[in-house]
């Protein structure tokens, strides 16, 4: 067995695992375990009880990750997120005392509750694995994934996360309700238990740094870069965008696509990797022109029109 079908094994017990908690979502399982294996962070946005926060704690749990949860409330402040020094009397000095952030899988439940200033707290710890605290820095343990649920912000007493937040989040993912099926199910494992507390780790943070390894030696040819530079590109052009991806976003498709065709048992990437994923890496990063949501316009279309009109590798006219 290669080190491409190992670590795909690996992930394919991590998918299984989560199934048992989040029914009928297993393409949505799979984005966020790609995410992580990209060592990119996750945004799920949704409406409220579809499984959310269900879904990062059942990740947290299959890979045996310490785990914190930070519930978002606007009086939060960013010392309760980062960690506070607290004079010791009877030694004289200062002692620092971590806040959740310094956990390997950070549950962030209703992000966009809190006030800008909070939010803000969170940006050098999901861009430089760090945090600086009273002018000391403190590295954080690897892997370190942030996974942030907030509901759409046309609710009551949400605020938008700030462009530079957003960013930072290689995934912005949907679970969506279950079908018919998929609820009944959900009512009858939950009878007398959550799945939840019964689920068992299936991997150990040192099989996600494998993967995250095994994840860099997928080969990309030289065409499915273009691609990826050549769509992203097309997002700063585009008439009806105000604001386009950055080239932080050409560097996570890179590594998301790279992730996703590990988890499917390939050792490169093909162009479809790059259209499997164009909705969850870009559209949190583009800002449409006012002009355009006048009109009712939103990014999902904004971004099928850039995949039919941007030139696939190998495609004929």
């Amino acid at each position: 067995m290669n080190e491409t079908q190992s670590a795909t094994a690996v992930a394919r017990k991590i998918i299984d695992n989560v199934a048992k908690v989040i029914i009928g979502k297993e393409p949505v399982i799979k984005q966020a375990l790609a995410a992580m294996i990209a060592e990119g962070h996750i945004l799920i946005e949704d409406v409220p009880g579809v499984g959310k926060t269900m879904l990062a704690k059942s990740i947290s749990a299959s890979i045996g990750c310490s785990f914190k949860r930070i519930q978002f409330t606007p009086d939060l402040l960013p010392s309760d997120i980062v960690g506070v020094s607290i004079y010791n009397q009877s030694t004289g000095e200062f002692q620092f005392r971590p806040g959740p952030v310094m956990a390997q899988i950070v549950l962030v439940d209703e992000i966009n509750r809190a006030t800008p200033k909070t939010q803000s707290a969170l940006l050098e710890a999901m861009e430089e694995l760090q945090v600086s605290v009273d002018g000391a820095t403190r590295p954080l343990d690897r892997p370190f994934i942030v996974i942030a649920t907030q509901n759409p912000i046309e609710y009551e007493g949400t605020f938008p996360l700030p462009e530079a937040q957003l960013d930072r989040f290689l995934m912005r993912i949907s679970l969506g309700y279950p079908s018919f099926a998929e609820e009944l199910s959900v009512i009858e494992r939950q009878e007398q238990s959550h799945p939840i507390d019964k689920l068992s780790a299936v991997a150990t943070p040192e099989d996600v740094l494998g993967l995250q390894n095994a994840a860099k030696n997928v080969y990309v040819d030289g065409a499915v870069r273009e691609y990826i530079v050549g769509l992203i590109e097309a997002t700063r052009m585009h008439e009806d965008v105000t604001l386009g991806a950055s080239p932080r976003a050409s560097l996570g498709m890179f590594r998301a696509v790279r992730a996703k065709a590990l988890l499917e048992d390939r050792d490169y990437v093909i162009p479809d990797d790059v259209k499997d994923l164009a909705h969850a890496v870009l559209a949190h990063r583009m800002i449409l022109a006012p002009s355009a949501r006048m009109r009712g316009l939103h990014t999902g279309q904004v971004i099928e029109g850039l995949l039919e009109s941007v030139a696939v590798p190998g495609a004929t006219r």
